[in-house]
This record gives C-alpha cells, sequence and structure tokens, in this order.
C-alpha cells in the first residue's frame, strides 16, 4: 500500500513537472474614451471652479466654444470651451480651457495670467447670476431666426457661441455664430442669456 501511494505521488509530480508552464492572459490596453460634449453652462460651471482657486474674486467676461474636428457647435454643445476671467484683487485676467476631446489635454487647463484692467471695455466682468440661458437654448432661438434656413442648405456648417456683457445695452449677450469666427461667419445672432429673448441678426 505504502509502494502504491509512493508511485503515485511521484506520478503526480512527474506530471507538474512535465506540463507547460501556463501563458499569461494578454493586458488589454485600456480604450480611449469617447469626445464628451457640453453645454456652455454645464462647462462654465467647471471653469469658474478652477478660476475661484487662482482668485477667490475671479469674475468671467467671456465665454467661447471652439471648433475642433470631432466638434462643430451642434445641439448647442461643444467638445472644447474657454472661459476668460479677471480679478480685480489680483489686477489679473487668466483663461481656463475645458476639453473633452479624446486627448492628452483633456480636461481644465489654465491659461497664461495678465493685467486686468477695469476700464477696458473688451474685458468687462459680469455677475454669474446673469447666465441663466444656457448655449442649446439660445441655438434654438437662433434657428427660428435665419439659422434653420442656413443649415438647410448647408448642414456642415460650424457654429460657434460666444457669451459677453454687452455695455452698450447693459445685458448679457449669447452670440450663436454660424461660420468660422467672429469675423469669418454667413450668420451671427444675438440672444439675451438671462431671458432668452432673441435680440438682433447682427451685422
Amino acid at each position: 500500500m505504502k509502494k502504491l501511494l509512493m508511485a503515485t505521488l511521484a506520478l503526480l509530480m512527474l506530471t507538474g513537472c512535465s506540463s507547460q508552464p501556463s501563458t499569461p492572459a494578454p493586458v488589454e490596453k485600456p480604450q480611449p474614451k469617447p469626445a464628451e460634449f457640453l453645454t456652455g453652462r454645464t462647462a462654465f460651471q467647471k471653469l469658474y471652479i478652477a478660476a475661484r482657486g487662482w482668485a477667490r474674486d475671479a469674475q468671467p467676461y467671456r465665454i467661447e466654444s471652439m471648433i475642433t474636428d470631432d466638434s462643430k457647435g451642434k445641439d448647442g454643445k461643444s467638445a472644447v470651451w474657454r472661459a476668460s476671467f479677471g480679478s480685480p484683487l489680483q489686477r489679473g485676467v487668466k483663461a481656463y480651457t475645458w476639453s473633452g476631446e479624446a486627448s492628452s489635454d483633456r480636461g481644465i487647463n489654465p491659461g497664461t495670467e495678465d493685467t486686468y484692467s477695469p476700464t477696458n471695455t473688451s474685458t468687462q466682468i459680469f455677475d454669474v447670476a446673469f447666465l441663466k440661458v444656457d448655449s442649446d437654448k439660445a441655438l434654438e432661438v437662433a434657428q427660428k431666426h435665419g439659422g434653420d434656413k442656413l443649415l438647410a442648405k448647408d448642414p456642415n456648417t460650424p457654429i460657434l457661441y460666444v457669451l459677453d456683457w454687452s455695455q452698450a445695452t447693459n445685458e448679457l449677450i449669447w452670440h450663436v455664430i454660424y461660420g468660422v469666427s467672429r469675423d469669418d461667419y454667413k450668420l451671427k445672432v444675438a440672444v439675451n442669456a438671462s431671458s432668452g429673448d432673441f435680440i438682433r441678426v447682427e451685422k
């Protein structure tokens, strides 16, 4: 009986030694996340938190979308938004960019700081409480004032969104721009960012 047990153990050990070592399972490379698209107000909330980390009194003076290969501004959303802030206490201005692109720049990236002047009309800060209407709602208004006809003719027209304060009329305005820039466009519609009312087709 003892001999039989020893023989069985020897056979098992021999089998274990002669078997091929198991090959490790191949490691799967993590797939890049697909591009993320946000409305202007949603992206701004993320950027505002970052700006308040730079200066506790930081207030925005411009929010704008960027055209990319992934994002043409459809549905009032973009894969890249930039918000520019001014700080009277810091006497500085600084821009922050949110990117939902499938790239290394994904997330929030700060820009360089520059000098702030309260008398500069191009950096007129505004209270965030005025921002009640999001970019997708601004697009809906713009569509009713020429945007729908333009896109029917050329569906590939990119759409930009720029938000800033108008000193002339004392209101916060979404500029919905059908084109590649503020200077190169087919149609530009101004929408009140507090009420959602149509203001005018801009020249």
